[in-house]
C-alpha cells in the first residue's frame, strides 16, 4: 500500500488512510450511509463493498456496542481497512473479509459471507452496469463505480443472504437509478423508506438513501429530503452535523 496521510473524519474522531488521489476515495456518500441507520446495541453491522472501511468504521466509532464486518474483494483495499481499524482502536470489534459479493453462493459462504451474518447491512454498490457508461481509465475507480460482471440484482441477492430474518438494509445510490433499486429490492425487502438527497434546496435530487427490512410486508414510505448545502454553498446545519459524526440522517434520531 502506498503511504498516505490519514484523512480526518467525523470532526477528527476517525483517522482514515485511503488510496492515493485519483482512485476512488470515500466522501459524502459514505458520510450519509454511515449515518443512515443507528444500530441496536450488540448488533453485527456489515459494510458490503467497504473499500478502506469508512462506513463500517464510522458506525463502529459512533456505536461502541456494535461489531462490524467489512467486506471487499480487493486485497489492497482490505489491507487499508485493516490498517484503519487498528489505527482507530477498533480492531477488537472489526472483522475484514476478502470476498467477491458477486461470486456463486457456495464460494461466498466458503469465504466467510455466511447466511444470516448481519443484523444491519450498509452498502454503496457500484452505480453502473457494464456497457451502460464510459468507465474511468483509473482501474481502481472504475472497479468501484462499475460492475465487472453481474449487476445490482445480483449484488442485492448477496445482501439479502447475509441478513438475518427481519434484518435491516441501508443503501445509497444515484437518484436516477431509483427504478433499478426498487426492482432489485422487490420481493426481498419491505418497509422501504426512500429519502432523496439534494445538493441545494432548489436543485434535483442527486442521490437516494433507501432502507428496508428483510421479509417485511410493510408499505413503502417517501421521507423528507436531506439538503447538503445552502444557496450560498455552505453545509446546512444537518449536513455539517453528519460530517462531524453528530446525529443521524433522520434528524429526529438520537445524537451520537
Amino acid at each position: 500500500m502506498p503511504e498516505a496521510a490519514a484523512d480526518l473524519w467525523l470532526g477528527g474522531r476517525l483517522r482514515l488512510t485511503q488510496p492515493p488521489r485519483g482512485a476512488h476515495r470515500a466522501g459524502t456518500d459514505a458520510v450519509l450511509l454511515a449515518a443512515l441507520l443507528p444500530p441496536e446495541p450488540g448488533a453485527v453491522v456489515c459494510d458490503v463493498g467497504a473499500s478502506s472501511g469508512a462506513v463500517g468504521l464510522a458506525v463502529a466509532l459512533r456505536s461502541p456496542r456494535c461489531r462490524v464486518v467489512l467486506v471487499d474483494r480487493d486485497p489492497e483495499l482490505a489491507a487499508y481497512a485493516r490498517r484503519n481499524a487498528e489505527a482507530n482502536g477498533l480492531s477488537s470489534r472489526t472483522t475484514v473479509i476478502e470476498a467477491d459479493v458477486l461470486a456463486p453462493g457456495l464460494r461466498r459462504h466458503a469465504d466467510g459471507l455466511t447466511p444470516g451474518l448481519a443484523d444491519l447491512l450498509l452498502t454503496n454498490p457500484p452505480y453502473f452496469e457494464p456497457g451502460r457508461h464510459r468507465p474511468s481509465p483509473v482501474a481502481a475507480k472504475a472497479g468501484a463505480h462499475t460492475f465487472s460482471d453481474g449487476g445490482l440484482a445480483d449484488w442485492m441477492r448477496c445482501c439479502v443472504d447475509l441478513l438475518r430474518p427481519q434484518g435491516r438494509l441501508g443503501l445509497i445510490h444515484r437518484a436516477d437509478h431509483l427504478p433499478a433499486c426498487l426492482d432489485a429490492l422487490r420481493g426481498r425487502f419491505g418497509a422501504l423508506a426512500i429519502r432523496p438527497v439534494h445538493a441545494k434546496p432548489d436543485q434535483p435530487a442527486i442521490r437516494i438513501l433507501v432502507s428496508g427490512v428483510k421479509g417485511s410486508r410493510a408499505p413503502l414510505r417517501l421521507l423528507p429530503p436531506v439538503i447538503l448545502h445552502t444557496d450560498g454553498g455552505q453545509f446546512t446545519a444537518h449536513a455539517a452535523a453528519l460530517n462531524e459524526g453528530r446525529g443521524w440522517v433522520d434528524a429526529s434520531g438520537e445524537s451520537a
